[in-house]
């Protein structure tokens, strides 16, 4: 473990500050800057979790302080035999660490355990709230319909969802 946490902290750097010659104030920099991450996540010694980022900051002085995946971020979450149950991707992820909400933005897309695949501009995920929205465009393509809308709220695991402002072709049964 010990190994790990060396690994991690040797690759943070302050190389940017260090060529700009300019003192920043402290609440402006970033205590933390990672790039190339790849992590692991377990729960109870087995592993849930797996996150991917180019670069990620930490900024521990800003009010509210948060972090910033700003090249972008992919996820996955695994079941007990370590399949692919979800994954979650965003061209750019920000996380308010007060508040405890997650912004994703810029070609999000979301595949949950059912295969829904969720496409939208701008995702939010709401720790204490144990929910995810979306007051942008929406586009969820099923096994058998597609559907498009303005607005959408889910539960956690994206199983539970509304279209606000629902669109969409749907097949309908004869009866």
């Amino acid at each position: 473990m010990v190994f790990v946490l060396a690994m991690f902290f040797c690759s943070c750097g302050d190389e940017d500050l260090q060529q700009s010659g300019e003192s920043q104030p402290r609440k402006d920099v970033a205590v933390l800057i990672t790039d190339s991450v790849s992590t692991l996540i377990s729960d109870s010694g087995v592993t849930r979790y797996r996150i991917e980022a180019p670069q990620w900051c930490v900024y521990d002085k800003t009010e509210p302080p948060y972090q910033e995946f700003p090249n972008g971020i992919y996820l996955e979450q695994f079941d007990i035999d370590l399949s692919v149950q979800a994954s979650l991707k965003a061209d750019y992820a920000h996380y308010d660490e007060t508040a405890q909400v997650w912004t994703l933005r810029g070609n999000v897309h979301a595949l949950n355990r059912k295969g829904e695949q969720f496409d939208t501009p701008e995702l939010k995920w709401s720790q204490s709230e144990h929910r995810v929205y979306s007051d942008t465009t929406i586009h969820i393509t099923r096994e058998t319909s597609i559907i498009e809308g303005l607005g959408f709220e889910s539960n956690e695991e994206m199983s539970k969802y509304t279209i606000l402002h629902p669109t969409g072709v749907f097949p309908i049964k004869d009866e």
